[in-house]
């Protein structure tokens, strides 16, 4: 544990914002410093539109499991003078401690028990919470072929792991207009504040409580002065699904508004950035760590579907079985209350090492295990990695 946390603060006290590419290159070097003590080599360096992205492939054997997370933070930069790192009454405290540099230590540790298993890729990027816009491409032919992806992101509420993570889209609509004084002769204009008005009120008109999709215009701006018709106008829009058939409607209609106003033009520029992770892409695998959590006697960790996307969205959409939130359990994440639960790292470290494990040895989900009327069955977790060292206990 003393290690474990050492390396949790090292990661967590060097800054790394994601538009600064600055601080993410130096937070690149610390990650990859932190690596390579746990597991006696140095990751391969992928530098991709100036983002650093670190791999290391353990062993010479074909890929079997891809780890997957990220380094790049929310924060910006001189956010740790104001929310300094900090352990107090079992909680630690510190800028992307929870999102999700705690669930790196935890990969690098339980890599380092497992002897540096061969078969396995740990995957670190830099750019996730843009939307990894560099690292897609890299995310998707790292995970192809392999048996599991398993995502480091933290967990949901009470420790949850995440089986279902709603698709993403992002659109830009861009109003044009045209100006004219708006006290002397307004009737020559044409008002793209009002047309944005209309296409706000069209677009979000596009969710579907039933089906779980929202579609939410954000970021709104028009128009160059008080006095004057809007020439111009734009908005943002955020929208999430569950699945593939509601991130095609919505994005043909989308792309289809048309004005409402005479003279008005409107253009739609943007589209899916990450395909749902449907809890198909997860069953097999929550069920395996459910029953890997009873083998070791610690709690049986829920699930959630969560409105939140990240690279798991990626591996799930090629067809990889895909697991999230195995990385720390706390809350807060993207606010001044993010925090990790101390106490739970042992038994949640203890859970990764022994999916990871399970997946390099077994061929098939673990065999329920003994009831009072059936059969003894082995059980499948090698006695020569006793997950105790983490803190787990076994029965």
């Amino acid at each position: 544990m003393p290690a474990l946390l050492a390396d949790i603060e090292r990661l967590v006290t060097c800054e790394s914002p994601s538009s600064d590419l600055a601080a993410v290159a130096r937070s690149a070097e610390v990650v990859a410093a932190v690596g390579a003590d746990r597991l006696g080599a140095a990751p391969e360096r992928i530098v991709l539109d100036g983002r650093t992205h670190l791999r290391w492939r353990l062993g010479s054997g074909p890929r079997r499991v891809l780890l997957l997370g990220h380094h790049d933070t929310v924060w910006p930069q001189g956010t740790l003078e104001r929310l300094p790192f900090g352990i107090r009454d079992g909680v630690l405290r510190g800028p992307g401690c929870f999102d999700m540099k705690a669930g790196l230590a935890m990969a690098f540790h339980v890599l380092a028990a497992l002897g540096a298993p061969d078969g396995v890729t740990l995957l670190v990027t830099g750019d996730e919470e843009l939307g990894s816009p560099s690292s897609r491409e890299l995310i998707e032919s790292e995970a192809a072929g392999c048996a599991a992806a398993l995502v480091l992101e933290a967990s949901a509420d009470g420790g949850a792991l995440k089986t279902e993570r709603k698709g993403v889209s992002r659109y830009e609509v861009l109003v044009r207009g045209r100006a004219a004084h708006a006290g002397l002769e307004p009737e020559r204009g044409v008002n793209a504040a009002v047309e944005s008005a209309h296409q706000i009120l069209a677009v979000a008109a596009l969710g579907d409580p039933a089906t779980g999709t929202t579609v939410t215009p954000t970021l709104l701006s028009a128009g160059t002065s008080t006095n004057t018709v809007a020439a111009q106008g734009q908005f943002a829009v955020d929208v999430r699904v569950r699945d593939a058939a509601e991130q095609t409607r919505v994005d043909l209609a989308l792309k289809a508004l048309v004005p409402r106003i005479a003279g008005a033009e409107v253009e739609v520029t943007g589209g899916p950035n990450r395909p749902p992770l449907a809890a198909a892409a997860s069953a097999a695998l929550y069920g395996r760590a459910v029953e890997l959590a009873r083998r070791l006697g610690i709690a049986v960790p829920g699930s959630a579907a969560v409105g939140g996307a990240s690279d798991g969205n990626f591996t799930a959409g090629i067809g990889i079985p895909t697991l999230d939130g195995l990385g720390a359990v706390g809350g807060g994440a993207h606010a001044d209350d993010e925090h990790v639960i101390v106490g739970e790292l042992p038994t949640r470290t203890a859970l990764l090492a022994s999916l990871v494990d399970d997946l390099l040895t077994s061929a098939g989900p673990p065999a329920p295990e003994a009831t009072a009327t059936g059969p003894a069955v082995p059980d499948p977790t090698p006695h020569h990695r006793q997950p105790t060292e983490f803190g787990g206990s076994t029965r």
